[in-house]
């Protein structure tokens, strides 16, 4: 079941685990927040999650939420055939299957107009911005180069069904870039969260919830706060982590 460099660690909620490979790219909070604040999506929903990696949103949304089934799009092999293997791990195959393609030709597996929801976890830093990583598989899912927030827009409403509902997680300092963006798609922002590290703190990440085809209006959240003064987790990231 393992390769060199992978192991298995426990999720801690309803008995999943998860195969990460200790040199590449590992899930962080981010992706847990963002199963979280899509865990409301409709019973027999058909789900994509655009950039799976380790499959981790994908994992927590078969046992969050009562979806029918959920796609993972991976474009780099050796993660896809990883995420596949939890997937099996943890006896999905039925809910959940990984697919090793470029979120660019999505349409030669999957159909258009299809699908009730999509969320992803993209490369945040644009290419050719910031400090770059050495591993391949990091920069990849770090930054803009194989995939840009413009395609990711793009290829979601097209997979969307009209109204489908659209979750992503992202830097905040990206916002304006993030709206412009997904108006212009045609996917209405409706729902943004500011997730800050502690209370007096900047935001430095934001959730955001879009419509396809909706019309203009939207809701900002109150901001979710990661850490109290004293370091520790606030009783809300608990409760996200299943810890109360």
């Amino acid at each position: 079941m393992l390769k060199e460099n992978e192991r298995i660690d426990d999720l801690e909620y309803k008995g999943l685990k998860i195969i990460q490979n200790e040199k590449g790219f590992r899930f962080g909070i981010d992706s847990v927040l963002l199963s979280d604040f899509a865990k409301n999506i409709k019973t027999g929903s058909n789900v994509v999650d655009i950039g799976t990696g380790s499959g981790i949103i994908s994992l927590l949304l078969c046992k969050k939420t009562s979806l029918s089934k959920i796609y993972g799009i991976e474009i780099q092999k050796e993660v896809a055939e990883m995420a596949q293997r939890s997937v099996e791990l943890n006896g999905l195959e039925e809910k959940m299957e990984v697919l090793n393609v470029n979120i660019k030709d999505v349409f030669d597996v999957l159909e258009k107009n299809k699908f009730d929801v999509v969320v992803t976890n993209p490369p945040y830093k644009k290419a050719n911005t910031g400090l770059k990583s050495e591993e391949t598989s990091n920069l990849i899912s770090r930054h803009e180069v194989e995939c840009t927030l413009e395609d990711i827009a793009k290829q979601s409403y097209l997979l969307l069904k009209d109204k489908g509902e659209f979750y992503m997680v992202h830097r905040a300092e990206r916002l304006v870039d993030i709206l412009c963006t997904l108006r212009k798609n045609k996917l209405e922002p409706k729902v943004i969260r500011f997730v800050h590290s502690k209370q007096n703190d900047k935001p430095n990440l934001i959730l955001i919830k879009s419509v396809k085809n909706a019309k203009e209006f939207l809701k900002i959240e109150k901001p979710l706060i990661v850490y109290k003064d004293s370091g520790e987790y606030t009783d809300e990231i608990l409760k996200i982590y299943n810890k109360m």
